[in-house]
């Protein structure tokens, strides 16, 4: 009576198991309407709207969450906008479904130094460079970004226009 029992239990966990993985699609799939979103909004950003971009990625997402283009496009948006820290986040999204995507390695980086965040751009340079085994641009272009540092902030910027007035001033006899 036991056996029977085990025996049904494991015969519905092989059914139930088999029918959820028959049901995935390999990660190399995209759903075509995706893509096709995706494209437009390339064009779209290109003509400058990026809140269409934006709308048509976002609807990418929805058809197709694996989509790792589409979240490496918002992110590229993101930094367009000034958001650095929504771009870091839409970087790692593409990290997830690719860790050795290079493009979002770079750009997540580059967004991190943005932010001040230059020890974690240099964990990305790290894994970019274990991942290219040899010197790629990827690479060179977060090196640079890195060793530029990060924007000065609109007050550092504002204090520093401030004092370079008042030496102007000071210097008038």
């Amino acid at each position: 009576m036991r056996i029977t029992a085990l025996s049904a239990a494991a015969a519905l966990l092989v059914l139930s198991v088999s029918t959820s993985l028959s049901a995935q699609r390999p990660d190399s799939q995209i759903d075509p309407r995706s893509v096709e979103l995706v494209r437009q909004a390339r064009a779209a950003q290109g003509a400058g709207n990026l809140g269409g971009a934006n709308d048509l990625l976002e609807t990418a997402l929805a058809v197709d969450p694996r989509n790792r283009e589409a979240f490496v496009l918002l992110a590229d948006i993101a930094r367009a906008q000034s958001l650095p820290g929504k771009a870091i986040r839409f970087y790692g999204e593409a990290l997830k479904l690719d860790p050795n995507d290079l493009v979002a390695l770079r750009g997540q980086g580059e967004a991190m130094v943005s932010k001040g965040a230059i020890e974690r751009a240099k964990e990305n340079l790290t894994k970019i460079n274990t991942i290219c085994k040899t010197a790629c641009a990827d690479a060179a272009t977060l090196a640079a970004s890195i060793a530029k540092g990060p924007p000065p902030t609109p007050v550092a910027a504002n204090e520093a226009a401030t004092k370079g007035e008042a030496k102007k001033e000071d210097a008038k006899p």
